[in-house]
């Protein structure tokens, strides 16, 4: 069995971890929760510090909230970098952005470690389910021997290019899934505003050109009044902070991802910043003073 060392257990990356078990890896894994180790634990995985996993993995994944943890279990004392041995896979699955992801690929060579940035795309769900897009950054040798741990966790795995060019496409998909998310709360303020039955009018659309797999994976959610994050605010704010970083060091104008990004700050104002994504229509429904629910 290949030795895998599993960093982050979250809201993805504990289901990603149980789903590696199950794919008959032996499976090490490290959080600053004692909770999240243990349900992984359970499921067969074995405790392990990082500095243990570097000496022994085949392949060690992260998948942080964001750069700066990255680079404290990589970078830190008693991290990855400092105790691995040569050949060592390092795959960060975290949503960074590519300037940290070539930074982190140009130290890892010096301790003759290979990187690939490799963020996904599918939320909780896609976690769950093992069905996770994942775009990867780095080269084509790596990203070959990395496959059959991509397929562990994940359905669609693209080599996009090289190093950054993984986060980078992650960047772009935040800034699609999250305008597209804040475009069905406009349209579901104004029909519920309108007092249009909300439930028969996504069933007229959502076949049509409106139609897509945000409409359908947020809408039933967010008339439930369900706002459990698959993917916090707080998280996909900190990928449109990158987002925009990025864009102004490209010379990129991004007018409506940097509207989106206030939204996404009056909504951590009003307490709402780990609620998930889907809860950006909460900032809609204040300014038009109407509640989204059923029975519109």
């Amino acid at each position: 069995m290949q030795k895998i060392g599993f960093i982050g257990l979250g809201i993805m990356g504990r289901p990603m971890a149980i789903n590696l078990v199950k794919a008959g890896f032996e499976v090490s894994v490290f959080d600053i929760s004692v909770a999240a180790v243990e349900t992984v634990v359970a499921a067969g995985a074995q405790a392990s510090s990082v500095a243990e996993m570097a000496q022994s993995a085949e392949f060690i994944i992260t998948m942080l909230p964001a750069a700066k943890h990255v680079r404290q279990v990589l970078e830190g004392k008693g991290g990855v970098f400092a105790n691995a041995h040569s050949g060592l896979v390092v795959i960060d699955m975290s949503s960074i952005g590519p300037t940290d992801a070539q930074a982190l690929a140009v130290e890892a060579q010096k301790h003759q470690i290979v990187t690939l940035d490799a963020p996904v795309s599918g939320g909780e769900p896609g976690a769950v389910n093992g069905t996770l897009s994942i775009m990867v950054g780095g080269e084509q040798a790596v990203f070959e021997q990395s496959l059959p741990v991509f397929h562990g966790v994940g359905k669609d795995v693209v080599l996009v290019g090289d190093h950054g060019s993984g986060v980078t496409a992650k960047l772009a998909n935040q800034i699609i899934v999250n305008l597209n998310i804040a475009a069905v709360s406009e349209a579901l303020v104004l029909a519920a505003k309108a007092g249009i039955d909300i439930e028969k009018m996504y069933q007229a659309i959502r076949g049509g050109l409106a139609g897509s797999s945000v409409l359908d994976a947020k809408v039933p959610l967010i008339l439930d009044r369900n706002f459990k994050p698959g993917g916090t605010i707080a998280i996909n704010m900190k990928d449109l902070t990158n987002v925009l970083q990025t864009a102004h060091d490209l010379d990129v104008p991004l007018p409506m991802s940097s509207q989106l990004l206030e939204i996404f700050h009056a909504l951590k104002a009003d307490g709402k910043v780990l609620n998930d994504h889907g809860g950006i229509v909460q900032y809609y429904e204040k300014l038009a003073n109407i509640e989204v629910k059923r029975g519109h």
